[in-house]
């Protein structure tokens, strides 16, 4: 087959052309959240950043998209995802010194495929008007009979709450574990329903008392004018296992396998791993920084100190498969 002479030109002067210098990156997290971080990277590089964002499905995306896919770094907010992605085989490791200089070893995996930008706890958000403070101290007073009918949760198979279900069962056994998730279950005031702010808004209307939820959603409803009456309705209370501390999950990266703009994706992961940006997720995402030399924002701070326990998180995602399945034996959103 003959080109034509002006597209054969043409071609021929595109191939020559550098590389477009930018990151396509496929994220679970909401786009204001990491707009600040994109920002500063392209400020500082010149790389620009393409983010699209997801609901669900990432997996499923990558699978279909396979070696053509435009993706160079995935975003996600838990474990489960991190390592659904990694079993999926959609990722690829990074060996690069900066991300282990700057991320300590148990918020990245063994075989350098995902990396922990932030860390949350999964914590009680109790009302300041009908409960006592300290009055919830671990995670299996939540199953007390004395909580009939004054707790809220989001639906038992959300990600979120599959990992403490895991927790519960690394604490507990499989069968303690259902039997908290039946207690548990035993003292809902409503269906299990929407996300972790409309529990603390449940409380401020005062459907039930307490719920669960992370930690960064205090922060969130406190920025947002609508909000901000349910925030101020409650307070943050770090529960612990009884022979653990507060179950804590991570946000974190991963480099896809396919990725296009290798070099340009591992500078921007290593951006985000960078003093400079945990600065920036702490104050703007109001997580806890995986770098243990920068600090908390004073808000985070505000809330309260806690002993992060102390399981391997990719345990807890092992376990995700038993916490679904007794999720499901209880009946936890019938």
């Amino acid at each position: 087959m003959r080109l034509s002479t002006p597209l054969a030109v043409a071609l021929s002067v595109s191939t020559a052309l550098p590389a477009l210098a930018e990151v396509n990156v496929y994220s679970y997290r909401q786009p204001e959240l990491i707009a600040p971080l994109v920002d500063a990277f392209t400020d500082e590089t010149g790389i620009e950043v393409n983010v699209a964002f997801l609901n669900t499905g990432m997996v499923e995306r990558l699978q279909a998209e396979g070696d053509r896919s435009p993706a160079d770094v995935v975003l996600t907010t838990d474990i489960s995802r991190l390592a659904e992605l990694v079993e999926a085989g959609v990722t690829q490791p990074v060996d690069s010194d900066v991300l282990a200089d700057q991320i300590p070893a148990e918020y990245r995996d063994p075989g350098n495929e995902w990396f922990g930008l932030t860390s949350r706890a999964r914590v009680v958000y109790a009302s300041k008007e009908r409960v006592e403070e300290g009055a919830v101290t671990t995670y299996e007073d939540l199953a007390d009979p004395k909580w009939e009918g004054r707790i809220c949760t989001r639906s038992g198979t959300h990600a979120y709450m599959v990992a403490l279900t895991s927790a519960a069962i690394h604490h507990m056994g499989e069968e303690g574990a259902k039997e908290w998730l039946e207690g548990l279950k035993s003292n809902l005031a409503q269906k299990p329903q929407g996300n972790d702010r409309a529990q603390v808004k449940s409380i401020w209307s005062g459907e039930c008392d307490i719920s669960i939820g992370n930690t960064y959603y205090m922060g969130a409803m406190l920025e947002d004018e609508e909000q901000t009456e349910w925030a101020n309705s409650v307070r943050i209370e770090f529960p612990e296992f009884e022979n653990g501390g507060t179950h804590v999950n991570v946000s974190g990266m991963a480099l896809t396998k396919a990725a296009p703009h290798r070099e340009d994706a591992v500078a921007f992961m290593e951006f985000l791993a960078s003093d400079t940006a945990q600065e920036i997720y702490a104050e703007s995402v109001y997580e806890y920084p995986v770098n243990p030399d920068v600090p908390n924002s004073d808000l985070v701070d505000s809330w309260g100190e806690f002993t992060a326990d102390d399981v391997n998180l990719m345990e807890l995602a092992r376990m995700r498969p038993d916490a679904l399945r007794i999720t499901q034996e209880v009946d936890y959103d019938g």
